[in-house]
């Protein structure tokens, strides 16, 4: 006879519980953004490309705020299975999965099974959070955070305990390689371990160290030049025309929407708990203020960096709802479902774009070239870029006026600048103009739609538009850019 169990008895398994939402993020990942490079996925695939394919190494074929390590992920993306979307997001999961994993062990080294399952469900569910934009998991965040959290691991559980710390350390160095938020968690280790000695101190720095030390030493070997590193990844991204320069009214509005207008503030009730619980700051605490400080500090408030206070709330709200469960006797099925329920992500978009696998391309040239000149999505820019693909010759450089690194990427075409895609610091705007002097592109791409106007500067447009009126002649209008051609 067949025993059959009854759904109410089925208890969820750490790997039940991981494979759920490891595909969970893989639906919201891969069926969004019309199928195509966001536009910051565009840039970093573009450089990766020149990196692996072209032999230009990172910020000699292309100039973004991230680090080589980070480009090499997208440079091996093109080399395996050439211009995809795909790889990116889904290599950014198993590394998101992976810290996953390691919040169960962390969450279950101080509290036992029960507050493990607590923890990956808080941290794997609001991981995929429209606040957090969760559908891009091949962002910088994703690797910092993840190997912040397994250097708190190895801070917490190795058994040797200097080899613990010097692992810890080590780790912490890799997730500032990918993202210099990381070093909030690093400076948090850093702190508790010099309470507890300062050999301890000493044996995570030197960890540290040593993997700073290892990480520009094999920059070297390849080529790429540490001054442009701390150039291009740090310098230039601080002042006039950088991503951080904003006055006061624009950080106080997009504070307010980043922690009062997402789904963050689920965990503030948790947060409260807890600090009542120990009515003392303990190292938990003291890893979310940093991560807090550090998102401030930055000043982006893009809602991807919520991903770095993440790790820290799933742990304080575990260990908050374990304390709750133990003290008024609740049950965990019952609690396991409501925390399924309310902190799941809203999947309307990957599910509207699932159904469009089998009804076609959405996004139709015919649609374009005429008023109201909208802005291109992912999937119109991907197409354009194509076109441009069928419409040069592999040796034609191509410039993309704006943000149009979508279709540079997808063109696989040579920009005749490393500033690709639009940035207006001082520095660029040099170089921007230095490089188009020196190698004018056989083909100039300058959109129409009112958004170039409002976030390029008038000096930017200017320019391009007295280079095209002087040596290029008009083609054609193509999903609302218009398409000009160099005189013979």
């Amino acid at each position: 006879m067949v025993k059959r169990y009854a759904i109410s008895n089925y208890k969820p398994t750490l790997l039940h519980v991981i494979i759920i939402l490891t595909l969970l993020q893989l639906f919201i990942a891969l069926f969004t953004n019309g199928f195509a490079f966001s536009q910051e996925e565009g840039m970093w695939h573009y450089i990766g490309r020149n990196w692996f394919r072209n032999g230009l190494a990172p910020y000699q074929g292309g100039v973004d705020n991230k680090s080589p390590l980070f480009f090499a992920i997208f440079g091996l993306s093109d080399k395996l299975f050439g211009v995809n979307y795909w790889f990116p997001r889904a290599f950014g999961t198993l590394c998101q999965s992976i810290g996953i994993y390691f919040i169960y062990k962390i969450a279950n080294r101080l509290s036992g099974h029960r507050a493990g399952l607590l923890a990956i469900s808080f941290y794997g569910l609001s991981v995929l959070w429209h606040g957090v934009d969760g559908r891009y998991v091949s962002f910088t965040e994703t690797y910092d955070v993840m190997f912040v959290i397994v250097s708190f691991y190895f801070f917490l559980n190795f058994p040797e305990k200097n080899k613990g710390l010097f692992l810890s350390g080590f780790c912490g160095a890799i997730g500032a390689a990918f993202r210099l938020s990381a070093l909030f968690g690093v400076v948090t280790l850093f702190i508790v371990s010099l309470k507890k000695s300062k050999k301890s101190a000493l044996v995570f720095s030197i960890g540290f160290l040593s993997g700073i030390s290892l990480l520009l030493l094999t920059a070297t070997l390849v080529g790429i030049n540490i001054k442009d590193i701390y150039i291009y990844s740090f310098a230039d991204n601080f002042g006039q025309g950088s991503t951080t320069y904003h006055n006061l009214l624009w950080r106080m509005v997009q504070f307010y929407n980043m922690f009062f207008y997402s789904e963050v503030i689920l965990f503030y009730p948790l947060v409260i708990i807890y600090i009542y619980i120990k009515k003392r700051i303990d190292w938990l605490l003291l890893w979310l203020i940093l991560a807090f400080v550090g998102i401030n500090v930055i000043g982006n408030y893009a809602r991807v960096d919520l991903k770095d206070l993440l790790p820290a709330l799933s742990l304080v709200g575990a260990l908050a709802v374990s304390y709750l469960i133990d003290k008024y006797q609740l049950s965990i099925k019952k609690i396991m479902i409501i925390i399924w329920v309310v902190f799941s992500p809203k999947i309307v978009e990957p599910l509207l774009n699932f159904t469009r696998l089998f009804t076609g391309e959405f996004q139709k040239a015919k649609n374009f070239c005429h008023a109201p000149f909208i802005e291109p999505d992912e999937s119109a820019s991907r197409q354009l870029g194509l076109w441009v693909k069928a419409n040069t010759s592999p040796t034609d450089k191509v410039f993309v006026a704006g943000f149009g690194s979508q279709v540079q990427a997808y063109s696989e075409r040579m920009s005749p600048t490393i500033y690709f895609n639009v940035t207006q610091t001082v520095v660029a705007k040099k170089r921007f103009l230095l490089d188009m002097e020196k190698n004018k592109p056989e083909m100039i791409l300058v959109p129409l739609f009112d958004e170039y106007k409002l976030y390029v500067d008038p000096d930017l447009r200017l320019y391009i538009d007295k280079l095209v009126a002087a040596d290029y002649t008009f083609d054609q209008c193509m999903f609302n850019y218009g398409v000009y051609r160099l005189k013979p």
